[in-house]
């Protein structure tokens, strides 16, 4: 199922966890530290501006969605165990729902994810570097063709 995140403190807890979590996985480019310092911006200052959505399967959170603006993706992550499950492109598919543009950065080096997002139909628009880590990345948006 997938519904809004509530905002209380087990909710926010277990998407922080699996944030930090997916998050040192897919990015060993990156330091572990930068990720670990990271981790209260991206809880008290990013998650509560987003509108999150979260993927449970009864009461188990296991992926979720954070939509920044309106329309940029901040975060999709997916519990190590249960990637591979669709979950991600679920989230997707639910968030295409309701955005009628996308837009994400996903780092270049990040393969897995890039090949991801063209597999649910985002395309490449540029490269940049990310001024924090100083790493490549791609910009990549989505637009529904229904209007």
């Amino acid at each position: 199922m997938i519904r809004r995140i509530k905002t209380n403190e087990h909710e926010v807890d277990r998407i922080m966890e699996i944030w930090k979590e997916a998050t040192i996985e897919a990015h060993k480019f990156i330091s572990e530290e930068y990720w670990l310092k990271s981790y209260k911006i991206v809880k008290e200052k990013y998650l509560p501006l987003a509108e999150t959505y979260v993927y449970s399967e009864g009461s188990e959170i296991k992926g979720f969605i954070s939509i920044l603006s309106g329309a940029y993706i901040g975060a999709l992550f997916v519990v190590r165990d249960a990637q591979g499950d669709g979950i991600g492109r679920k989230l997707i598919e639910y968030v295409k729902g309701k955005y009628e543009t996308l837009t994400l950065a996903v780092y270049k080096e990040n393969k897995k994810a890039v090949h991801f997002y063209k597999k649910v139909g985002f395309v490449f628009k540029h490269e940049q570097l990310n001024e924090e880590t100083n790493e490549p990345e791609y910009i990549m948006s989505f637009k529904s063709s229904i209007l």
